[in-house]
C-alpha cells in the first residue's frame, strides 16, 4: 500500500501565508517543528500517521518554504494564531497538536488561545520550566544552525545538544534556518512562561526523550505533580532533543495509540 500523497496549500491570514504540508484523512493531526526547523523534519513520522488514517497538517513556521509574515514584533500568540488559521481553513475539527521542541510552547500557547481547536497536545522535547534554556546549551543550539562554521565545530553542538551518544548527528548539518529561529526566540522570549505553560485545560501527552541536556525526565514527572492527571508521561529511551528523528518508529505508535484513545473517548 503505498504513503498517502503530500499536498501542499497556502493558508492566508492578513498579511501572511503560511504553507501547509497535508496527507491522509481522518481526525486531524497537527506537527509543529523545533526552533529554527521546519516541516521535514516529521517526514517519516508524518507518513506513519498518515498511513494510520489520520488527517496529518503541517505548517511550515514564517520564513520556512512559502511562508510569509512579519518576523518582527512578534510573540507566541502570533505564533499560535498561524496555526488556528490552518485548522479552521482545514475543516477537520480540533486537531491533536504536537509540538517538538520550539513547537511545544506553540502548541500549548494554541491550547489556551483557542481551546475550540485543540482536543488534546502532545509536547515531544519539551522545556516546560519557567526559565529559558541554560545559556551554553542556547549557545549550542546557535551553533548547530550556523553554517558560516566548520561542520566539525557544528557535530559536536549538535551532538551535545540534540542527540543522544552513538547517534549520528550529520542529518542536521542541514535543514536550519538561522533567521527563523533568531525570530522565534525572541518571539518566545517576549512571552512569558506562565501563559503557555498549562495549556489551558487539555488533554497533554508528554513524550520525554531519557537522554536530553534541555527538557530532564524529572521535569517532565513535576509537570505531571503540577498537572495532574489529564498529563501522560511517557519517557522515550535512547534518544535526546531531537527525539523525532531518532525514534521516529516509537513516537509514532505513541501518537497513534494515543490519538485513537482520545477519538474514542467522548469530548468534554
Amino acid at each position: 500500500m503505498s504513503a498517502p500523497a503530500v499536498t501542499r496549500t497556502i493558508v492566508t491570514l492578513g498579511d501572511t501565508q503560511i504553507e501547509v504540508l497535508a496527507q491522509g484523512q481522518g481526525h486531524p493531526i497537527v506537527l509543529l517543528p523545533s526552533l529554527g526547523r521546519g516541516a521535514s523534519d516529521f517526514d517519516a513520522i508524518a507518513e506513519r500517521l498518515a498511513a494510520a488514517a489520520f488527517r496529518v497538517l503541517r505548517p511550515q513556521p514564517r520564513g520556512i518554504g512559502a511562508s510569509r509574515g512579519a518576523m518582527t514584533g512578534i510573540d507566541l500568540h502570533t505564533c499560535a494564531a498561524d496555526i488556528a488559521a490552518v485548522i479552521e481553513h482545514d475543516g477537520s475539527g480540533p486537531a491533536f497538536v504536537v509540538g517538538h521542541a520550539f513547537g511545544n510552547r506553540v502548541a500549548r500557547m494554541l491550547a489556551v488561545d483557542r481551546p475550540d481547536l485543540v482536543r488534546a497536545v502532545s509536547l515531544v522535547a519539551a522545556n516546560v520550566g519557567h526559565a529559558p534554556s541554560p545559556p551554553v546549551v542556547r549557545e549550542a543550539i546557535k551553533a548547530s544552525a550556523n553554517p558560516s562554521l566548520p561542520d566539525a565545530e557544528r557535530l559536536q553542538a549538535l551532538q551535545y545538544a540534540f542527540f543522544a551518544p552513538g547517534h549520528d548527528a550529520r542529518s542536521w548539518l542541514a535543514g536550519w534556518h538561522p533567521e527563523v529561529l533568531a525570530a522565534q526566540r525572541i518571539a518566545g522570549d517576549r512571552t512569558s512562561r506562565q501563559e503557555d505553560y498549562a495549556a489551558g485545560a487539555v488533554p497533554i501527552l508528554y513524550l520525554q526523550p531519557d537522554h536530553d541536556p534541555l527538557a530532564h525526565v524529572e521535569d517532565a514527572h513535576e509537570f505531571k505533580r503540577a498537572l495532574g492527571e489529564r498529563v501522560t508521561v511517557m519517557v522515550i529511551p535512547h534518544c535526546s532533543h531531537a527525539a523525532i528523528v531518532e525514534q521516529p518508529q516509537v513516537i509514532s505508535d505513541a501518537l497513534i495509540a494515543y490519538a485513537r484513545a482520545l477519538w474514542d473517548a467522548p469530548s468534554s
